[in-house]
């Protein structure tokens, strides 16, 4: 019988299989396992414009600084947010795969009613769909959220600038973004195509404030509108208009 070794070889084979049960039983009992944390009962919701927007910018300079809480990300916040739904905020942004709301803003499942157009393009359906969080759940902020180096308004400038429509529906865009073309024309800056990013975020925030419908709601403090902007190079979102005081 040989294919057991030599009974040196044995006794360093068993010694070594030994400690090292040892040395597992001993991490088992030195190091017990740290439950999982949940974010099922988060912090509560914010119930004011000026709630609200303090809690997306607080998110947002965690994400400039790369110091994430990453809430409401869990299986636990899935389930109790399943039945009913209590958005603090809604953002109207860029479909642009690098702006996602709620990365920029270090926010999870259910704190967001997001919105994703060209160019914040609005159009009748876009503005009942930001209107449904404020009138029917009291939802207290709307952001526009325009950003550095927009595709979607750089194309739309290039076909207003040159007369050339864009194919297909793209040419909706380019309509929908003509106003603040209109107002970079009249003072372009020393980047048109920024200047117009900027102006196309005023023009749909202050469209939004002076909305028949939620007008009242601005007026008596219930609501308010920020027109923001988002640098790609840092990640940092600055208020334009509308930040409530």
């Amino acid at each position: 019988m040989h294919t057991a070794g030599p009974p040196a070889r044995r006794a360093v084979l068993t010694g070594g299989l030994a400690a090292a049960a040892v040395a597992v039983g001993l991490a088992g009992c030195s190091s017990p396992r740290v439950p999982r944390e949940t974010t099922a009962a988060p912090e509560p919701r914010p119930d004011t414009p000026k709630a609200a927007f303090a809690r997306l910018m607080e998110g947002n300079a965690r994400w400039v600084s790369g110091d994430l809480d990453h809430p409401d990300r869990d299986p636990e916040r899935r389930e109790l947010v399943a039945e009913a739904q209590d958005p603090f905020g809604v953002v109207l942004t860029c479909i642009d795969s690098r702006v996602a709301p709620e990365l920029v803003f270090d926010t999870g499942l259910g704190d967001l009613y997001v919105l994703r157009t060209g160019g914040q393009a609005i159009g009748p359906v876009v503005t009942g769909s930001v209107e449904y969080g404020p009138m029917t759940g009291g939802t207290p902020l709307i952001v526009v959220l325009g950003h550095q180096r927009c595709g979607a308004v750089e194309a739309a400038y290039k076909s207003l600038q040159d007369g050339t429509p864009l194919p297909g529906n793209l040419q909706a865009i380019v309509k929908a973004l003509g106003p603040a073309y209109l107002l970079t024309v009249e003072n372009p800056g020393a980047d048109p195509v920024d200047t117009m990013i900027h102006q196309q975020i005023r023009v749909t925030a202050d469209g939004l404030r002076a909305n028949s419908d939620l007008a009242p709601l601005v007026e008596k403090g219930a609501l308010a509108v920020v027109g923001a902007y988002y640098s790609l190079d840092t990640g940092k979102v600055d208020v334009l208009t509308g930040a409530p005081v």
